[in-house]
Protein backbone atom coordinates (compact mmCIF):
# COMPACT_ATOMS: atom_id res chain seq x y z
CA UNK A 1 0.00 0.00 0.00
CA UNK A 2 1.62 3.35 -0.72
CA UNK A 3 1.54 6.32 1.54
CA UNK A 4 -1.38 7.78 0.14
CA UNK A 5 -3.80 5.09 0.48
CA UNK A 6 -5.51 5.62 3.45
CA UNK A 7 -7.99 2.48 3.06
CA UNK A 8 -9.39 0.96 5.92
CA UNK A 9 -9.18 -2.53 6.90
CA UNK A 10 -11.38 -4.81 4.41
CA UNK A 11 -14.75 -5.54 5.36
CA UNK A 12 -15.65 -9.66 6.28
CA UNK A 13 -16.16 -12.03 3.73
CA UNK A 14 -19.61 -13.79 3.70
CA UNK A 15 -18.25 -16.54 5.07
CA UNK A 16 -16.71 -15.17 8.28
CA UNK A 17 -19.60 -13.22 9.24
CA UNK A 18 -21.65 -16.75 8.79
CA UNK A 19 -19.49 -18.00 11.75
CA UNK A 20 -18.68 -14.57 13.79
CA UNK A 21 -20.57 -11.66 13.54
CA UNK A 22 -22.28 -10.79 16.82
CA UNK A 23 -20.39 -12.98 18.86
CA UNK A 24 -17.10 -13.46 20.80
CA UNK A 25 -16.05 -15.44 23.01
CA UNK A 26 -17.99 -15.32 26.64
CA UNK A 27 -15.20 -13.33 28.57
CA UNK A 28 -16.85 -15.14 31.79
CA UNK A 29 -16.10 -19.07 31.03
CA UNK A 30 -13.95 -18.76 27.71
CA UNK A 31 -16.97 -20.96 25.96
CA UNK A 32 -16.46 -20.57 22.17
CA UNK A 33 -20.17 -21.09 21.27
CA UNK A 34 -23.07 -18.81 21.90
CA UNK A 35 -24.19 -19.90 25.25
CA UNK A 36 -28.05 -20.39 25.48
CA UNK A 37 -29.41 -17.79 28.09
CA UNK A 38 -32.37 -19.46 29.06
CA UNK A 39 -33.71 -17.07 31.50
CA UNK A 40 -37.38 -15.52 31.23
CA UNK A 41 -36.20 -11.77 32.54
CA UNK A 42 -32.71 -10.05 33.49
CA UNK A 43 -31.41 -8.80 36.61
CA UNK A 44 -31.13 -4.85 36.64
CA UNK A 45 -28.49 -3.20 38.83
CA UNK A 46 -30.15 -0.31 40.21
CA UNK A 47 -33.64 1.55 39.45
CA UNK A 48 -32.56 4.16 37.08
CA UNK A 49 -30.81 1.17 35.39
CA UNK A 50 -34.17 -0.48 35.01
CA UNK A 51 -35.79 3.07 34.25
CA UNK A 52 -33.54 3.88 31.35
CA UNK A 53 -34.13 0.24 29.72
CA UNK A 54 -37.85 1.02 29.93
CA UNK A 55 -37.62 4.34 28.51
CA UNK A 56 -35.67 3.03 25.78
CA UNK A 57 -32.59 5.14 26.63
CA UNK A 58 -30.10 2.52 26.92
CA UNK A 59 -30.03 -1.24 25.29
CA UNK A 60 -30.36 -4.30 27.46
CA UNK A 61 -32.20 -7.49 28.53
CA UNK A 62 -35.48 -6.90 30.07
CA UNK A 63 -37.35 -10.08 29.40
CA UNK A 64 -37.05 -12.25 26.85
CA UNK A 65 -40.12 -11.56 24.88
CA UNK A 66 -38.49 -8.89 24.21
CA UNK A 67 -34.57 -9.51 23.67
CA UNK A 68 -32.58 -11.87 24.72
CA UNK A 69 -28.68 -12.67 24.39
CA UNK A 70 -28.55 -15.77 22.42
CA UNK A 71 -31.35 -14.04 19.87
CA UNK A 72 -29.15 -10.82 19.75
CA UNK A 73 -26.59 -12.75 18.26
CA UNK A 74 -28.65 -14.00 15.54
CA UNK A 75 -30.28 -11.19 15.06
CA UNK A 76 -26.65 -9.12 14.58
CA UNK A 77 -25.45 -11.89 12.63
CA UNK A 78 -28.25 -12.02 9.93
CA UNK A 79 -28.17 -7.87 9.76
CA UNK A 80 -24.67 -8.15 9.01
CA UNK A 81 -25.70 -11.10 6.21
CA UNK A 82 -27.99 -9.42 4.92
CA UNK A 83 -26.40 -6.04 4.79
CA UNK A 84 -29.16 -4.51 7.24
CA UNK A 85 -29.17 -1.99 10.21
CA UNK A 86 -31.21 -4.23 12.63
CA UNK A 87 -32.81 -8.07 12.77
CA UNK A 88 -35.38 -9.23 14.61
CA UNK A 89 -35.69 -13.02 15.33
CA UNK A 90 -39.59 -14.38 15.60
CA UNK A 91 -41.38 -17.20 16.51
CA UNK A 92 -41.72 -18.46 12.61
CA UNK A 93 -41.82 -16.96 9.20
CA UNK A 94 -45.33 -16.01 9.32
CA UNK A 95 -44.21 -13.97 12.78
CA UNK A 96 -41.95 -11.96 10.88
CA UNK A 97 -44.07 -11.45 7.89
CA UNK A 98 -46.71 -10.09 10.01
CA UNK A 99 -44.75 -7.91 12.02
CA UNK A 100 -43.39 -6.50 9.48
CA UNK A 101 -46.86 -5.39 7.72
CA UNK A 102 -48.46 -4.75 11.29
CA UNK A 103 -45.46 -2.13 12.17
CA UNK A 104 -46.32 -0.33 8.83
CA UNK A 105 -49.85 -1.06 8.28
CA UNK A 106 -53.20 -0.77 9.83
CA UNK A 107 -57.24 -0.18 9.05
CA UNK A 108 -58.08 0.87 5.44
CA UNK A 109 -54.40 0.17 4.56
CA UNK A 110 -53.39 -1.41 1.01
CA UNK A 111 -50.38 -3.87 0.00
CA UNK A 112 -49.52 -4.52 -3.62
CA UNK A 113 -48.01 -7.81 -3.55
CA UNK A 114 -46.97 -10.53 -5.87
CA UNK A 115 -49.30 -13.22 -6.57
CA UNK A 116 -47.02 -16.15 -6.63
CA UNK A 117 -46.44 -16.62 -2.64
CA UNK A 118 -45.80 -19.43 -0.22
CA UNK A 119 -49.11 -20.44 0.38
CA UNK A 120 -49.34 -19.37 4.22
CA UNK A 121 -48.19 -16.03 3.33
CA UNK A 122 -51.24 -16.25 0.70
CA UNK A 123 -53.44 -16.55 3.54
CA UNK A 124 -52.59 -13.99 5.63
CA UNK A 125 -52.79 -11.43 2.80
CA UNK A 126 -56.10 -12.91 1.32
CA UNK A 127 -57.93 -13.65 4.05
CA UNK A 128 -56.59 -12.83 7.55
CA UNK A 129 -56.23 -9.44 7.14
CA UNK A 130 -58.67 -8.38 5.39
CA UNK A 131 -60.75 -9.01 8.56
CA UNK A 132 -58.74 -6.41 10.26
CA UNK A 133 -59.05 -4.10 7.56
CA UNK A 134 -55.79 -4.51 5.05
CA UNK A 135 -56.51 -5.33 1.83
CA UNK A 136 -53.91 -6.60 -0.98
CA UNK A 137 -54.20 -6.75 -4.61
CA UNK A 138 -52.32 -9.62 -6.08
CA UNK A 139 -50.25 -8.95 -9.37
CA UNK A 140 -47.99 -10.55 -11.69
CA UNK A 141 -44.19 -10.53 -9.76
CA UNK A 142 -42.50 -10.36 -13.78
CA UNK A 143 -44.64 -7.03 -14.33
CA UNK A 144 -43.23 -4.44 -12.45
CA UNK A 145 -46.03 -1.67 -13.83
CA UNK A 146 -48.31 -4.03 -12.80
CA UNK A 147 -47.10 -2.91 -9.27
CA UNK A 148 -47.11 0.60 -10.55
CA UNK A 149 -50.50 0.06 -12.11
CA UNK A 150 -52.22 -1.00 -8.61
CA UNK A 151 -50.61 1.26 -6.27
CA UNK A 152 -53.87 3.19 -4.36
CA UNK A 153 -53.79 6.25 -2.36
CA UNK A 154 -53.87 3.98 0.89
CA UNK A 155 -51.23 1.63 -0.47
CA UNK A 156 -48.22 1.64 2.15
CA UNK A 157 -46.36 -1.68 1.34
CA UNK A 158 -45.02 -3.54 -1.83
CA UNK A 159 -44.67 -6.75 -1.21
CA UNK A 160 -43.34 -10.06 -3.02
CA UNK A 161 -41.32 -13.21 -2.85
CA UNK A 162 -37.33 -13.12 -4.67
CA UNK A 163 -37.91 -16.77 -6.17
CA UNK A 164 -42.06 -17.58 -6.01
CA UNK A 165 -43.16 -20.25 -3.83
CA UNK A 166 -44.24 -22.72 -5.95
CA UNK A 167 -44.02 -20.76 -9.02
CA UNK A 168 -40.44 -19.77 -9.32
CA UNK A 169 -40.87 -16.94 -10.57
CA UNK A 170 -37.90 -14.29 -10.06
CA UNK A 171 -38.71 -10.85 -8.63
CA UNK A 172 -36.61 -7.64 -10.56
CA UNK A 173 -35.94 -6.00 -7.32
CA UNK A 174 -34.11 -3.50 -8.79
CA UNK A 175 -37.43 -2.19 -11.36
CA UNK A 176 -40.02 -2.94 -8.56
CA UNK A 177 -38.01 -0.96 -5.87
CA UNK A 178 -37.68 1.87 -7.72
CA UNK A 179 -41.57 1.89 -8.74
CA UNK A 180 -42.20 1.74 -5.36
CA UNK A 181 -39.55 4.50 -3.97
CA UNK A 182 -41.06 6.58 -7.15
CA UNK A 183 -44.28 6.39 -5.00
CA UNK A 184 -42.75 7.20 -1.41
CA UNK A 185 -43.31 3.27 -0.41
CA UNK A 186 -41.09 0.64 1.05
CA UNK A 187 -40.23 -2.71 -0.67
CA UNK A 188 -40.53 -6.02 1.74
CA UNK A 189 -39.38 -8.61 0.25
CA UNK A 190 -39.82 -12.72 1.60
CA UNK A 191 -35.85 -14.16 0.65
CA UNK A 192 -35.95 -17.74 2.08
CA UNK A 193 -35.42 -19.57 -1.14
CA UNK A 194 -32.35 -17.84 -1.45
CA UNK A 195 -30.80 -17.01 1.68
CA UNK A 196 -28.44 -13.69 2.08
CA UNK A 197 -25.91 -16.35 0.88
CA UNK A 198 -27.42 -16.39 -3.26
CA UNK A 199 -28.88 -12.47 -2.90
CA UNK A 200 -28.57 -9.50 -0.45
CA UNK A 201 -31.94 -8.08 -1.83
CA UNK A 202 -31.00 -4.69 0.63
CA UNK A 203 -28.12 -4.16 -1.61
CA UNK A 204 -30.71 -4.51 -4.97
CA UNK A 205 -33.07 -1.83 -3.65
CA UNK A 206 -35.56 -3.72 -1.32
CA UNK A 207 -35.81 -2.19 2.36
CA UNK A 208 -37.08 -4.73 4.70
CA UNK A 209 -36.73 -8.34 4.09
CA UNK A 210 -37.87 -11.65 6.12
CA UNK A 211 -36.84 -15.72 6.25
CA UNK A 212 -38.18 -18.22 7.59
CA UNK A 213 -35.23 -19.65 9.35
CA UNK A 214 -36.81 -22.70 9.33
CA UNK A 215 -35.76 -23.35 5.75
CA UNK A 216 -32.05 -23.09 4.45
CA UNK A 217 -30.82 -20.98 7.30
CA UNK A 218 -31.34 -23.58 9.87
CA UNK A 219 -30.97 -26.49 7.26
CA UNK A 220 -31.76 -29.47 8.94
CA UNK A 221 -35.95 -29.48 9.55
CA UNK A 222 -35.73 -28.75 13.86
CA UNK A 223 -36.85 -25.95 14.45
CA UNK A 224 -39.67 -22.77 13.28
CA UNK A 225 -38.47 -19.67 13.24
CA UNK A 226 -38.47 -16.33 11.65
CA UNK A 227 -36.62 -13.06 11.12
CA UNK A 228 -36.68 -9.60 10.18
CA UNK A 229 -34.25 -7.44 8.79
CA UNK A 230 -34.34 -3.72 8.54
CA UNK A 231 -32.19 -1.80 5.67
CA UNK A 232 -32.08 1.06 7.00
CA UNK A 233 -32.32 2.82 3.57
CA UNK A 234 -35.75 4.03 3.45
CA UNK A 235 -36.54 7.32 4.03
CA UNK A 236 -39.88 7.38 6.26
CA UNK A 237 -39.94 11.40 7.29
CA UNK A 238 -39.84 11.94 3.20
CA UNK A 239 -42.67 9.66 2.55
CA UNK A 240 -45.41 11.42 4.72
CA UNK A 241 -47.15 8.05 4.69
CA UNK A 242 -46.15 6.09 8.08
CA UNK A 243 -47.22 7.80 11.27
CA UNK A 244 -46.61 4.79 13.22
CA UNK A 245 -42.81 6.15 12.81
CA UNK A 246 -43.34 9.75 12.05
CA UNK A 247 -45.89 10.80 14.42
CA UNK A 248 -45.31 10.95 18.54
CA UNK A 249 -46.53 8.00 20.01
CA UNK A 250 -48.63 7.26 23.06
CA UNK A 251 -47.57 4.56 24.18
CA UNK A 252 -43.77 5.95 24.62
CA UNK A 253 -44.56 9.35 26.00
CA UNK A 254 -44.59 10.94 22.57
CA UNK A 255 -42.02 9.30 21.27
CA UNK A 256 -41.13 9.81 17.31
CA UNK A 257 -38.99 6.55 16.07
CA UNK A 258 -37.64 8.14 12.93
CA UNK A 259 -36.13 11.55 15.00
CA UNK A 260 -35.17 9.29 17.80
CA UNK A 261 -33.80 6.14 16.00
CA UNK A 262 -32.90 7.31 12.25
CA UNK A 263 -32.35 5.07 9.96
CA UNK A 264 -32.92 2.01 13.03
CA UNK A 265 -36.55 3.67 13.40
CA UNK A 266 -38.76 0.63 11.41
CA UNK A 267 -36.88 -2.33 13.46
CA UNK A 268 -36.67 -0.52 16.60
CA UNK A 269 -40.65 0.24 16.64
CA UNK A 270 -41.54 -3.49 15.86
CA UNK A 271 -39.93 -4.56 18.52
CA UNK A 272 -40.63 -1.81 21.54
CA UNK A 273 -44.33 -2.62 19.76
CA UNK A 274 -44.94 -5.58 17.48
CA UNK A 275 -42.86 -7.79 19.83
CA UNK A 276 -44.06 -6.44 23.20
CA UNK A 277 -47.60 -6.48 21.85
CA UNK A 278 -47.53 -9.71 19.93
CA UNK A 279 -45.59 -11.53 21.41
CA UNK A 280 -44.78 -13.70 18.60
CA UNK A 281 -40.77 -14.47 20.02
CA UNK A 282 -38.11 -17.00 19.63
CA UNK A 283 -36.84 -19.41 22.15
CA UNK A 284 -33.26 -19.09 22.98
CA UNK A 285 -32.14 -22.71 22.36
CA UNK A 286 -34.20 -22.28 18.64
CA UNK A 287 -31.43 -19.27 17.98
CA UNK A 288 -28.66 -21.25 19.23
CA UNK A 289 -29.82 -23.87 16.84
CA UNK A 290 -30.11 -21.82 14.20
CA UNK A 291 -26.92 -20.27 14.70
CA UNK A 292 -25.18 -23.24 14.05
CA UNK A 293 -26.98 -23.86 11.01
CA UNK A 294 -25.77 -20.36 9.75
CA UNK A 295 -21.97 -21.28 10.11
CA UNK A 296 -22.25 -24.13 7.59
CA UNK A 297 -24.68 -22.14 5.45
CA UNK A 298 -21.91 -21.13 2.91
CA UNK A 299 -21.05 -24.69 2.35
CA UNK A 300 -24.32 -26.10 2.45
CA UNK A 301 -25.68 -23.82 0.01
CA UNK A 302 -22.53 -24.65 -2.60
CA UNK A 303 -24.07 -28.42 -2.33
CA UNK A 304 -27.73 -27.58 -2.72
CA UNK A 305 -27.03 -25.31 -5.70
CA UNK A 306 -24.78 -28.32 -7.40
CA UNK A 307 -27.26 -31.20 -6.69
CA UNK A 308 -30.43 -28.92 -7.63
CA UNK A 309 -28.27 -28.89 -11.03
CA UNK A 310 -27.67 -32.32 -11.64
CA UNK A 311 -31.26 -33.92 -10.52
CA UNK A 312 -32.98 -30.82 -12.68
CA UNK A 313 -30.77 -31.95 -15.66
CA UNK A 314 -31.96 -35.47 -15.25
CA UNK A 315 -35.32 -34.45 -15.32
CA UNK A 316 -35.49 -31.95 -18.04
CA UNK A 317 -34.88 -34.91 -20.09
CA UNK A 318 -36.66 -37.69 -19.06
CA UNK A 319 -40.13 -38.97 -21.77
CA UNK A 320 -42.72 -38.52 -18.68
CA UNK A 321 -42.02 -35.12 -18.07
CA UNK A 322 -44.08 -32.14 -19.38
CA UNK A 323 -42.14 -29.86 -17.63
CA UNK A 324 -39.41 -28.69 -15.04
CA UNK A 325 -39.73 -24.98 -13.89
CA UNK A 326 -36.31 -24.07 -12.39
CA UNK A 327 -34.82 -20.33 -13.03
CA UNK A 328 -31.10 -21.83 -13.74
CA UNK A 329 -32.31 -23.54 -16.74
CA UNK A 330 -32.38 -21.48 -20.18
CA UNK A 331 -35.74 -22.60 -20.76
CA UNK A 332 -36.99 -20.37 -17.96
CA UNK A 333 -38.44 -16.92 -18.52
CA UNK A 334 -36.36 -15.58 -16.01
CA UNK A 335 -32.92 -17.11 -16.46
CA UNK A 336 -31.32 -14.02 -17.84
CA UNK A 337 -32.44 -12.11 -14.85
CA UNK A 338 -32.10 -14.91 -12.03
CA UNK A 339 -28.27 -14.98 -14.12
CA UNK A 340 -27.95 -11.24 -12.93
CA UNK A 341 -29.44 -11.38 -9.36
CA UNK A 342 -28.63 -15.31 -8.50
CA UNK A 343 -25.33 -15.49 -9.73
CA UNK A 344 -24.38 -18.31 -7.33
CA UNK A 345 -27.14 -20.24 -8.09
CA UNK A 346 -31.14 -20.02 -8.19
CA UNK A 347 -31.42 -22.40 -4.59
CA UNK A 348 -32.44 -25.55 -4.70
CA UNK A 349 -36.62 -25.44 -5.06
CA UNK A 350 -37.75 -26.57 -8.24
CA UNK A 351 -40.70 -28.00 -9.69
CA UNK A 352 -41.74 -30.52 -12.45
CA UNK A 353 -45.21 -31.54 -13.95
CA UNK A 354 -45.96 -35.26 -15.10
CA UNK A 355 -47.78 -36.70 -17.92
CA UNK A 356 -51.04 -38.33 -16.24
CA UNK A 357 -51.67 -35.51 -13.79
CA UNK A 358 -52.61 -35.73 -10.22
CA UNK A 359 -52.44 -38.81 -10.38
CA UNK A 360 -49.04 -39.61 -11.81
CA UNK A 361 -48.27 -37.06 -9.07
CA UNK A 362 -49.38 -39.19 -6.51
CA UNK A 363 -47.95 -42.60 -7.62
CA UNK A 364 -44.32 -40.68 -8.20
CA UNK A 365 -44.28 -39.61 -4.48
CA UNK A 366 -45.57 -42.52 -3.15
CA UNK A 367 -42.79 -44.69 -4.85
CA UNK A 368 -40.01 -42.72 -3.38
CA UNK A 369 -37.61 -43.63 -1.15
CA UNK A 370 -34.69 -41.13 -0.16
CA UNK A 371 -37.11 -38.18 -0.80
CA UNK A 372 -38.85 -37.21 2.33
CA UNK A 373 -42.97 -36.50 1.56
CA UNK A 374 -44.04 -33.56 4.13
CA UNK A 375 -44.59 -29.71 4.03
CA UNK A 376 -41.06 -28.15 4.22
CA UNK A 377 -38.10 -27.22 1.87
CA UNK A 378 -34.35 -26.52 3.30
CA UNK A 379 -33.55 -29.66 5.12
CA UNK A 380 -30.81 -31.05 4.69
CA UNK A 381 -32.66 -34.07 3.40
CA UNK A 382 -34.44 -33.88 -0.26
CA UNK A 383 -38.09 -33.42 -0.17
CA UNK A 384 -41.19 -33.60 -2.49
CA UNK A 385 -44.65 -32.05 -1.84
CA UNK A 386 -47.86 -31.98 -4.22
CA UNK A 387 -48.79 -28.14 -4.28
CA UNK A 388 -52.17 -28.01 -5.34
CA UNK A 389 -53.54 -30.62 -3.17
CA UNK A 390 -51.37 -29.32 0.23
CA UNK A 391 -49.87 -25.94 1.01
CA UNK A 392 -51.95 -24.70 -1.73
CA UNK A 393 -55.28 -26.50 -1.50
CA UNK A 394 -57.55 -22.94 -0.27
CA UNK A 395 -56.26 -21.24 -3.71
CA UNK A 396 -59.42 -21.75 -6.13
CA UNK A 397 -58.31 -23.08 -9.58
CA UNK A 398 -57.99 -19.32 -11.44
CA UNK A 399 -56.14 -18.66 -8.45
CA UNK A 400 -53.90 -21.85 -8.70
CA UNK A 401 -53.79 -21.16 -12.20
CA UNK A 402 -52.56 -17.32 -11.95
CA UNK A 403 -49.96 -18.80 -9.57
CA UNK A 404 -48.45 -21.12 -12.09
CA UNK A 405 -49.69 -24.73 -10.31
CA UNK A 406 -51.11 -27.04 -12.00
CA UNK A 407 -52.99 -29.98 -11.09
CA UNK A 408 -49.70 -32.83 -11.79
CA UNK A 409 -47.07 -30.61 -10.32
CA UNK A 410 -44.54 -31.67 -7.96
CA UNK A 411 -42.30 -29.37 -5.35
CA UNK A 412 -38.97 -30.02 -5.11
CA UNK A 413 -36.52 -29.10 -2.31
CA UNK A 414 -33.45 -30.86 -3.05
CA UNK A 415 -31.14 -31.85 0.39
CA UNK A 416 -27.62 -32.22 0.31
CA UNK A 417 -27.38 -36.44 -0.48
CA UNK A 418 -24.96 -37.97 -3.30
CA UNK A 419 -26.62 -36.66 -6.82
CA UNK A 420 -26.19 -39.91 -7.84
CA UNK A 421 -28.46 -41.32 -5.23
CA UNK A 422 -31.16 -38.93 -5.66
CA UNK A 423 -31.02 -39.66 -9.75
CA UNK A 424 -31.51 -42.91 -9.15
CA UNK A 425 -34.50 -42.98 -6.64
CA UNK A 426 -36.50 -40.27 -9.00
CA UNK A 427 -35.74 -42.70 -11.54
CA UNK A 428 -37.03 -45.89 -9.90
CA UNK A 429 -39.99 -43.85 -9.16
CA UNK A 430 -40.57 -43.01 -12.50
CA UNK A 431 -40.38 -46.23 -13.61
CA UNK A 432 -43.26 -47.15 -11.43
CA UNK A 433 -45.30 -44.22 -13.08
CA UNK A 434 -44.35 -45.24 -16.63
CA UNK A 435 -45.91 -49.07 -15.96
CA UNK A 436 -48.90 -47.70 -14.92
CA UNK A 437 -49.25 -45.96 -17.90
Amino acid sequence: MSDGDHRGPAAPGFDTLALHAGQSPDPTTGARATPIYQSASFVFPDSDYAAGLFNIERAGHVYSRLSNPTNAVLEERMAALDRGVGAIVTASGQAAAHLGIATLLGANDHIVSSRSLYGGTHNLLEYTLKRFGITTTFVDPRDPSAFEQAIRPNTKLLFGEIVGNPGLEVLDIPRVADVAHRHGLPLMVDATLVTPYLCQPIVLGADIVMHSATKFLSGHGIVIGGVLIDGGTFDWEGSGRFPTLTEPYDGFHNLVFAEEFGPQAFITRARKEGIRDFGACMAPMTAFQILQGLETLPLRMQKHVSNTAKVVAYLDEHPLVERVVYPGLPSHPDFELAQSLLPQGAGAVFTFSLKGGREAGRMFIESLELFSHLANIGDAKSLVIHPASTTHHRMDAASLKAAGIDEGMVRVSVGLEDAADLIADLKKALRVVERAQ
